[in-house]
């Protein structure tokens, strides 16, 4: 791992969703790197079973914690959240990570798929947030980070439930902004670009991706999760004490 070192995360409690896959095991991996008590939530027990043990066999590293939870579930949520208080201690950060950008033909999708849809990418968010407050006002202190898209910047099309879910997600950052600031509680929406994960690099990156990048991006080199932790590891830390209700987009410089 080679990221700047933030003392101001050690021993805290960094609660992230969908913590098994993608720019989410990423994320797990930085923190667990700065020697925070990292917490995730997915579906992926397999994924998530193997990134504990990986892990668990690098050096300079925590061992975070893995509890299965179907965020389609706001009460199996909200006990996961209540779980951590008692087992590992109040969460101190927050990374709204989780989505699922499934392509869909907008003329064909029914109410309850529109339905799921919002309730994959944006209700659970709330319902975190709504569950760590206590812990973060008991504190004195907490950030929250939300992960939007670039994709809605642009007017990507194939996937409106994702899009409407990405841009309600800025939203509700500078909605919430307000109320939590009283509490000394931070929130600001982290947006990344055209990340090269695995999924992407497997299913949708082919010659025809790889020129648009080129032509799009004013840094040609591809965008990797490690810059999307980077920039959460820097909102996350005490650095960005005075940052909140904020967009800071990590895509570069798609036009």
């Amino acid at each position: 791992m080679n990221t700047n070192q933030y003392p101001s995360l050690e021993n805290k409690v960094v609660f992230i969703t969908g913590g098994a896959s993608g720019i989410g095991a990423h994320l797990v991996q930085s923190f667990c790197h700065q020697q925070a008590k990292v917490v995730f939530v997915d579906i992926l027990d397999d994924e998530a079973k193997a990134l504990v043990d990986r892990l668990q066999k690098q050096e300079g590293a925590t061992t975070p914690t893995y509890y299965p939870c179907d965020l389609l579930d706001i009460d199996s949520l909200k006990k996961t959240i209540a779980n951590v208080k008692v087992e590992i201690g109040l969460v101190s950060v927050l990374l709204n990570n989780a989505a699922v950008d499934e392509r869909h033909d907008f003329t064909a999708i029914t109410e309850a798929y529109w339905n799921e849809r919002i309730n994959l990418n944006l209700r659970h968010a709330f319902f975190a947030i709504q569950a760590c407050q206590p812990h973060m006002k008991a504190l004195g202190t907490g950030s929250i980070i939300n992960f939007g898209s670039m994709s809605w910047y642009e007017c990507q099309g194939g996937m409106t439930g994702y899009t409407t879910s990405k841009a309600g997600l800025e939203g509700m950052t500078r909605g919430l902004a307000r109320d939590l600031g009283a509490d000394n509680i931070r929130i600001n929406t982290l947006v990344p670009g055209w990340v090269m994960t695995e999924k992407q690099l497997n299913q949708r990156v082919d010659v025809s991706a790889l020129k648009t990048i080129e032509t799009s991006q004013c840094l040609k080199t591809k965008l990797m999760p490690e810059d999307i932790s980077a920039m959460a590891l820097f909102l996350a830390s005490d650095d960005s004490k005075m940052c909140t209700a904020q967009n800071f987009i990590v895509d570069a410089g798609w036009i």
